[in-house]
């Protein structure tokens, strides 16, 4: 299962991600998503998990945490094609 994560810290790097998410399941990958030109933190990230039963857990452990002062957004990441789209007008 891939899992979103918003409102990180701005220093949360893809090792703090794992080691978050290790605490309620094996973690096949933790990504911060970073800017392209300055290489900083853009403030959210994704977390896969293969057993979703642990997926779930981290979900529920982890939605609304405290985190260096900011609550965590965490839920099941939506593939891009199925995010709806801000009205331009």
């Amino acid at each position: 299962m891939n899992i979103y994560v918003g409102n990180l810290p701005w220093s949360t790097a893809d090792q703090d991600l794992r080691e978050l998410f290790g605490e309620h399941g094996d973690v096949a990958s933790a990504r911060v998503i970073t800017d392209r030109e300055t290489g900083r933190s853009r403030g959210f990230g994704f977390v896969e998990m293969p057993n979703a039963d642990e997926a779930n857990a981290a979900i529920a452990a982890l939605s609304g945490k405290d985190l260096e002062g900011r609550p965590l957004t965490v839920n099941e990441a939506k593939p891009r094609g199925d995010r709806e789209r801000p009205s331009r007008w």
